[in-house]
């Protein structure tokens, strides 16, 4: 590859975690065709090297490790793998999440909370806390949490949800501040209702409670959005594309929303 054809991201390391479907892989797949070696981690290792699989048919460069990000043992034990492999890690995105029980707060159970916050928040934080160190050492680096629109707004669901998104928002904001100085920059992304997994079981979960179609449930659901549509993986995929880009070298501590303009109405 000569310099005219190299991709924005040539020859740098990027862990995406939750990354063997959906977002995570939309992403994997978008940072790897752009030069990085994207490393794909889940807890499915067939979904994992299905998507390596594909991401080097591209003539992309990926590999897969198993990674519960939950398990902080585990967490560092990845990140040492992949550091002592390449020398480097340049990105960081923090894209592994549950859902939870959609349900009022005071119906929730302190275990169904915990296991929410558990994965989405204490795992981004081990994810970071972990990587970190291996950004200074390289001079800088670049971290994406992916939140949600409903890290900025409020809902009738999914309160555990909502809530570690918005504790998302803040540790991106928080990390910005503090490692600026390391030249390593922290963002957020936070998508709308993208045509995923989650999505789909939310839509079949209403449909069950309310006894609505589940077609006219899904349009009903793209008719909120100015654009007509609900968004694809790739939609969050390029944004994050951007932020850890060098066109964003002065973009730190943001919050980019994509959302079809849900969140303009």
């Amino acid at each position: 590859m000569n310099e005219e054809t190299k991709g924005r991201l040539e020859g740098r390391t990027a862990i995406i975690t939750g990354s063997t479907y959906g977002i995570g892989e939309a992403i994997a797949k978008v940072l790897a065709g752009e030069g990085t070696i994207s490393i794909v981690t889940g807890r499915k290792k067939d979904q994992g090297e299905r998507v390596v699989g594909e991401i080097r048919s591209a003539g992309g460069s990926a590999e897969y490790h198993h990674l519960d990000v939950t398990d902080e043992e585990e967490v560092a034990e990845v990140t040492r793998a992949v550091y002592e492999k390449y020398g480097r890690i340049d990105i960081l995105v923090n894209n592994a999440g549950i859902g939870g029980p959609s349900k009022p707060t005071h119906e929730y159970t302190r275990e169904e909370w915990e296991r929410v916050f558990d994965v989405n928040v204490t795992g981004a934080f081990l994810c970071s806390k972990s990587t970190i160190p291996y950004m200074k050492k390289g001079g800088g680096g670049n971290i994406v949490y992916i939140s949600s629109i409903y890290g900025i707004v409020g809902s009738q669901d999914n309160p555990a949800y909502h809530a570690t998104k918005a504790a998302n928002r803040i540790m991106a904001k928080t990390g910005a501040n503090i490692y600026a100085k390391d030249k390593i920059r922290v963002n957020s992304v936070h998508p709308g209702f993208i045509w995923t997994p989650m999505v789909e079981n939310f839509l079949k979960a209403q449909s069950r409670e309310l006894g609505v179609a589940f077609e006219d449930l899904k349009r009903g659901l793209e008719a909120k959005h100015p654009i007509g549509r609900i968004g694809e993986p790739e939609d969050i995929a390029y944004g994050v594309l951007y932020l850890v880009s060098d066109e964003a070298k002065f973009v730190t501590g943001t919050e980019l929303i994509i959302d079809g303009g849900y969140t303009s109405r």
